[in-house]
């Protein structure tokens, strides 16, 4: 049996979501592994949004019209998150602090169990 079909979706499941040149991409790392410290058991998050952060209404990243949307419809279908890109090629990816304040934040699993367990830890982004 191959993976989508144990998936019973027949795609693959997206875990914590990120951009890049080519759009957005789901991260192959495991279920939320990109946010969570693997000693601690805790899950990142941004204690605030950082300057050029996309949820900005001003779009200081220059993005097109639409992606940020596209992101944050592709992490609530998956019960995912955006991860902060200033976090994005460190030692410790965070959830984006803009999805987190966001109406859908209550849609990722990772935000959802961190809080009930009280292993959320924010952190400053770089």
């Amino acid at each position: 049996m191959n993976q989508r079909t144990m998936q019973g979706h027949g795609e693959p499941h997206q875990q914590g979501l990120t951009y890049g040149d080519e759009g957005v991409e789901p991260e192959d790392d495991g279920p939320y592994a990109d946010v969570a410290d693997p000693a601690t058991g805790t899950v990142r998050l941004c204690a605030h949004r950082c300057d050029t952060c996309i949820f900005h209404a001003d779009n200081p990243m220059n993005l097109q019209p639409g992606r940020v949307t596209d992101m944050v419809t592709r992490a609530r279908r998956a019960e995912a998150h955006v991860v902060c890109h200033k976090t994005l090629g460190t030692d410790a990816p965070a959830i984006c602090r803009g999805f987190a304040d966001g109406p859908d934040q209550g849609r990722s699993l990772a935000l959802r169990l961190a809080r009930a367990l009280g292993t959320l830890r924010e952190i400053s982004p770089p």
